[in-house]
């Protein structure tokens, strides 16, 4: 089984950074078709970000300009690089993976716990 622990969340000012991390266990990341999503309360969870075997990248409009999605195989983990956050981006974060290229739809396989990501 993949499993996945999500890390780097925070509360932050609007206009500011973080970078969320995603280490993976029970397979390797080039293996893997992997995405960022989030979830605001009273919202359906939302793919924010994916990224393919080969490292090619697909964002949501909302994503797209502020953040970066990027995985390294040697430690394992993907990445989220998120700037220019505004309140409207407060949600809980959560990592996805699956076998199957599954870009910004919801169906992943594997999840983790998540990370609360709060701009104020």
């Amino acid at each position: 089984d993949v499993q996945l622990v999500e890390s780097g969340g925070g509360s932050v000012h609007a206009g500011g950074s973080l970078r969320l991390s995603c280490a993976v266990s029970g397979d390797t990341v080039s293996r893997l078709y992997m995405a960022w999503f989030r979830q605001a309360p009273g919202i359906e969870r939302e793919g924010v970000a994916a990224i393919d075997r080969t490292g090619s990248t697909t964002y949501s409009y909302s994503a797209q300009a502020r953040f970066t999605i990027s995985k390294d195989n040697a430690e394992n983990t993907l990445y989220l690089e998120m700037n220019n956050l505004q309140p409207e981006d407060t949600a809980m974060y959560y990592c996805a993976a699956d076998f199957y290229n599954m870009q910004l739809a919801r169906h992943y396989s594997n999840w983790g716990q998540g990370t609360q990501v709060t701009v104020s």
